[in-house]
């Protein structure tokens, strides 16, 4: 069934200040990993650290989402436009987030927590590779409502018909509506690509990491089924998925910059998970007392 796409990305709003369904989103994101993250501290899966000392590293890494995130997108993909408008690096709320880039500023702000701590950095990225996937499928969902990041068009029965997609430019609403009821739309209709990143990238990286990380495994093993997992649903989806107006296809008349970006997550995902993290010590749970909590 095809369907029209016609959520308010607007979720309510005070006063003058509108309230995104996008930042709800990335909020549930940190709700989720702060509440897996005490699930995980409990059971010792970091030894030494307590819930005080996660809640530290938890907002050290949501600066590196933010921050990394925002880098990421403005290096990536509008590198052009920062050179002709340096301030839109600040414009957040114009949109505009890269999970690679969102990425590196995790790993920045593990490694600065993990020194405080006087821990290994792969121990904390272990830790925290399980509670990124949560974030990851929430984020995709955000895009679903605002209406962006769509797919290529499709003749499956599960297409969606998007309204901000180019075809509709100069459309109003109303004659989006009439149109779509006469099904003279549905040869618009596109994969919702975020909907399966959200699947992908949220639901099945967290149910495979969830259970991988379950059992003590050999440091640098987590994070490699992570960047392994990301890189190649990624690399798929890529496939149906618009690449970004600015920037296009980069060769081949498919290779997109998300694509380019994932590969070497592919790769460093397989070195670490099959043959670094076999050299590689395993850290053993050590459940934390309830009084230390």
């Amino acid at each position: 069934m095809i369907v029209l796409h016609q959520i308010d990305p607007i979720a309510f709003q005070l006063g003058p200040v509108q309230v995104h369904w996008y930042g709800i989103m990335y909020l549930l994101g940190f709700a989720a990993a702060w509440w897996l993250g005490r699930l995980r501290v409990r059971a010792g899966r970091l030894p030494g650290v307590n819930e005080q000392a996660y809640g530290d590293l938890l907002f050290y890494a949501m600066l590196g989402v933010v921050l990394g995130g925002r880098l990421g997108y403005v290096f990536f993909y509008s590198f052009g436009e920062l050179l002709h408008d340096p301030l839109m690096l600040l414009r957040i709320w114009e949109g505009g987030m890269s999970f690679h880039g969102g990425l590196i500023g995790v790993v920045v702000a593990a490694w600065w927590w993990s020194r405080r701590h006087q821990l290994h950095l792969m121990d904390t990225v272990d830790f925290l590779a399980p509670l990124v996937p949560p974030g990851l499928g929430f984020g995709r969902l955000g895009n679903y409502i605002g209406g962006e990041l769509w797919g290529k068009p499709t003749e499956a029965g599960w297409g969606v018909v998007f309204p901000r997609a180019p075809e509709f430019a100069g459309w109003s609403m109303e004659q989006i509506h009439a149109q779509f009821a006469t099904g003279a739309l549905n040869q618009y209709a596109r994969h919702p690509s975020q909907l399966y990143q959200a699947a992908l990238e949220g639901l099945v990286m967290f149910l495979v990491l969830w259970w991988f990380s379950s059992r003590p495994r050999p440091r640098y093993a987590v994070s490699g089924m992570f960047a392994l997992l990301y890189g190649c649903f990624r690399f798929i989806v890529e496939f149906v998925r618009v690449p970004d107006a600015q920037i296009g296809y980069l060769a081949f008349g498919w290779l997109t910059m998300g694509q380019l970006l994932s590969l070497p997550l592919i790769a460093l995902g397989l070195y670490w998970l099959l043959l670094w993290s076999r050299r590689q010590p395993t850290l053993q749970p050590q459940p934390m007392p309830a009084a230390t909590r």
